[in-house]
């Protein structure tokens, strides 16, 4: 066959399985491959080729497959440019290579294409991309090559021309995504800046018996939420995340202009070390800040649990040049089996909040005494922390009256949880904040207990909005 060889990548029947984790059963035969049209190398180069001299002949290469079994994703393929070409006169045959885990699939025509009639394989093999991705059904990259199968070339010679431009493609094809993703991000997150939402935190005066808004949780949302999550559900495997991060903290500051109280913005460790590691662009940071009408002491960095390298630079040093400007960090989610401890002793005194999930904590002694002592104690040791920091603890989470007795009873004062306050655009938050203030605490005990004044705050989200509404609090 015009010199062709036997090619060592043969695949086997492990190979067939695009994800180590998705093995193709072990009864799976050649011929039910050959069935669905799974070729070794030169029976692939000869079906492509050699059937199809003086036609036009089309190869798709797909690279990183993920999250679809290989023949399952052949039926998937075969299904779909059925439905969007419309063409019933159509061949395909399939290689797949085990080493690079690449599929090659042939496409060509059982008769006769004109000019008029030749398919628009590239717009239909990008519509499959967009849609398994957007859909979560597997994800994939692909480059389309295309000849025509002279008389006079080898299959060789053909078979490489094909090849070559698939890659080339495919190559093209990465380059270009990684950017129409990059201009959707920063269309996205150059948007309108309402699109930012605020979880109020609620702060216990124990002097005044009374609860106050104190800052919040700043998030991307608002009206488009859809739209941001969509964004994060189609970042591209090895993308740069921490830029999409840091994008997100971008906007998020330029939302929360002249926006009073104390600030929260979720922020991973790793994201501090490579986007930080250079004290000038602290600085530059620092300058966005009070360009904004924001306060630096007023601003919190959570960091969130999630594993870091300071291989190059340590978090502490990237985090005490925040510090410097008066910006203070807040341990996430931190709780008894929590890495955030190792945050927290590598911070120490930059360590300025503790954010607990109450809903870990079983509050009840007769159910499990040793736990419910053991939650006592690591209470105990949240509050010696945060009194040794002159930090405060963050009770996230608290979704009814007997949780929050218990916590006031055990001092915690501040709280950040649905049963008082859901999220709220900021531009509402910056204009309700001061009237957001002095709750006396019998009135928010009384619309926690009450069945009617309950029904009513879960259906506003407020409690400041339900005591004004039912004649409680002017």
């Amino acid at each position: 066959m015009d010199g062709d060889t036997t090619d060592a990548n043969e695949p086997t029947a492990e190979s067939i399985a695009v994800e180590k984790d998705q093995p193709v059963s072990s009864g799976e035969s050649v011929s039910d491959r050959e069935r669905m049209g799974l070729l070794d190398l030169p029976s692939f180069k000869k079906e492509i080729v050699d059937g199809n001299r003086g036609k036009p002949i089309v190869l798709i290469r797909f690279e990183n497959l993920r999250g679809m079994d290989l023949v399952d994703f052949l039926t998937y393929l075969r299904n779909h440019i059925n439905s969007q070409l419309d063409l019933v006169d159509i061949e395909y045959c399939f290689h797949y290579i085990e080493e690079s885990r690449c599929l090659l699939m042939g496409i060509s025509p059982i008769g006769r294409w004109d000019g008029n009639r030749f398919p628009n394989i590239d717009n239909a093999i990008g519509r499959l991309h967009e849609e398994s991705q957007r859909k979560r059904y597997c994800r994939f990259d692909f480059g389309v090559g295309r000849t025509q199968a002279n008389y006079i070339s080898s299959v060789d010679e053909i078979f490489f021309v094909l090849d070559d431009s698939s890659r080339k493609n495919l190559r093209d094809n990465l380059i270009r995504w990684s950017w129409t993703f990059f201009n959707r991000a920063n269309s996205y997150f150059s948007g309108d800046a309402s699109e930012a939402v605020i979880q109020p935190t609620l702060f216990y005066d124990r002097n005044a018996e009374t609860f106050s808004v104190k800052g919040g949780e700043v998030f991307v949302g608002g009206t488009i939420y859809q739209g941001y999550y969509d964004l994060i559900n189609d970042i591209p495997e090895g993308e740069d995340l921490e830029r999409i991060e840091l994008l997100i903290l971008e906007k998020l500051i330029i939302a929360c202009e002249r926006t009073p109280g104390v600030l929260k913005f979720n922020i991973s460790p790793q994201t501090m070390l490579d986007t930080f590691a250079n004290t000038e662009r602290v600085n530059r940071l620092n300058r966005l800040l009070h360009a904004r009408g924001l306060t630096p002491s007023n601003v919190r960095f959570e960091l969130v649990e999630k594993p870091y390298d300071e291989e190059k630079v340590k978090l502490k040093e990237v985090c005490a040049r925040f510090f410097e400007h008066g910006i203070t960090f807040a341990a996430d989610d931190f709780g008894v089996k929590s890495q955030s401890h190792q945050v927290i002793l590598d911070l120490g005194l930059m360590i300025k909040e503790f954010k607990l999930d109450p809903i870990s904590f079983k509050f009840k002694p007769d159910e499990d005494r040793t736990k419910f002592l053991d939650n006592l104690a690591f209470i105990a040791y949240c509050k010696r922390l945060a009194d040794n920091r002159e930090a405060y603890i963050t009770a996230e989470a608290v979704e009814d009256y007997d949780t929050l007795s218990f916590l006031l009873e055990h001092q915690i004062n501040q709280y950040q949880a649905n049963i008082f306050c859901q999220k709220m655009p900021v531009v509402q938050y910056r204009e309700e904040y001061e009237q957001m203030s002095a709750l006396p605490a019998p009135i928010v005990f009384q619309i926690l207990t009450d069945p009617t004044l309950l029904q009513l705050q879960r259906k506003r989200g407020n409690i400041f909005h339900t005591a004004r509404e039912a004649g409680l609090f002017s």
